[in-house]
């Protein structure tokens, strides 16, 4: 056994803070050294520079498999004491619309319009209207339900006896007419002789006993009747597949007006393995005002969504170029590219393949006025 011999002017006590700030110093020295790897692998390792592609093919080539078409189906519910139902009836039908995204992560994440997601909020106008109809549906449907219907028979009832509803009606005195199951009883409408020895009837008396026998009918509240428009289904399909539609959900929309774009990702949060080269945020265009007029632009989508897309030999996703036409005013710009219904939320690059912009709008009357949200707005979602 070894004795440490204490130098003279050294106790103990000594002896141990010694160990204990070699100790400290050698933590901080590894926290140190951890901290200074990760800002340096995240601040100073240089980017991995992005290779200009060149040509409109080899752009559509790299992307072609990124870019889906979407198919949203949407339409009119009603809750009514809790329970939900779908709307189907002449001022309530299902819709189905078609946009295009394109994929920016393996994670099944892809970029669109936020009208793609959420096309009852398009425009204040559009939003207007639904909710104009979402009040009349709410007071036609009050005017015909009555309480004694079970909840699974809600949406039949509301079906059968649609065109007897009403806007205008006084809640809870039961003004809207219904059919019912059980059969009528006819009497003779001739007309009837009474003899001159027969007692004369009080008229009065006898409409009030009818009306006394004739049932009340109580109808549902109409503050117990929600009225709202959902999403059914939210589908996309890959370039080249042959009718295969892919269930997606909503991730996000921007909360700005402004700002048309929307997330929408695969419901098993996977991008497919056939998508080779997603469009990644690390190669977009963050610099908007570099974006001038005369500039080309290229755009990878679905017009005319599955009216142009679908072929003999599956879904194809198609290619338009044109240029630029006006500077960015910080939200869009505007470009000469062909488009139509069914383009919104397609990918807009420059020359090199770089994202440059999100188509969103245009005219279908008149070619060559459209525009997209500018890419860097997408890191704000």
């Amino acid at each position: 056994m070894k004795i440490r011999k204490i130098a003279p002017n050294e106790d103990l006590e000594t002896t141990v803070n010694k160990k204990r700030n070699r100790y400290k110093i050698a933590i901080i020295a590894v926290i140190f050294i951890s901290a200074a790897g990760f800002l340096g692998f995240k601040y100073f390792t240089p980017k991995k520079e992005a290779v200009c592609l060149g040509t409109d093919t080899k752009i559509y080539d790299t992307y072609k498999n990124a870019v889906v078409l979407v198919k949203h189906k949407y339409g009119y519910f009603a809750k009514i004491n809790g329970k939900e139902i779908p709307l189907n009836v002449e001022d309530a039908k299902e819709e189905t619309i078609y946009g295009t995204g394109f994929f920016v992560d393996t994670e099944g994440d892809m970029i669109t319009n936020r009208h793609v997601l959420q096309p009852w909020n398009s425009t204040e106008e559009e939003s207007e209207k639904v909710n104009t109809n979402i009040r009349n549906l709410r007071m036609k449907i009050a005017s015909i339900l009555t309480t004694d219907v079970s909840e699974d028979d809600y949406e039949s009832f509301i079906s059968n006896n649609w065109s007897h509803a009403s806007v205008s009606y006084d809640e809870g005195e039961g003004e809207g007419e219904y059919e019912e199951s059980s059969e009528e009883t006819t009497e003779s409408a001739g007309e009837e002789f009474v003899s001159s020895n027969e007692t004369e009837t009080d008229t009065s008396q006898v409409s009030t006993d009818i009306a006394a026998s004739i049932p009340v009918k109580e109808y549902v509240s109409a503050e117990n009747i929600e009225v709202y428009v959902k999403t059914v289904d939210i589908q996309v399909a890959l370039h080249n597949s042959d009718s295969e539609w892919i269930n997606c959900e909503m991730k996000k929309v921007s909360d700005d007006s402004n700002i048309d774009l929307g997330i929408l990702q695969v419901a098993d949060h996977k991008t497919p393995k056939t998508v080779t080269n997603i469009i990644s945020l690390d190669n977009i265009v963050d610099n908007d005002s570099s974006l001038a007029p005369g500039q080309k632009a290229i755009m990878v989508g679905y017009p005319m969504g599955i009216d142009l897309a679908q072929t003999n030999s599956g879904i194809k996703v198609q290619l338009y170029n044109g240029q630029i036409s006006k500077e960015s005013d910080g939200n869009k710009i505007q470009y000469s590219i062909t488009s139509t219904h069914g383009a919104s939320g397609s990918p807009v690059f420059n020359e090199c393949g770089q994202l440059i912009a999100v188509n969103f709008s245009g005219f279908d009357q008149v070619q060559g006025f459209n525009f997209g949200i500018v890419a860097k707005h997408i890191q704000a979602l």
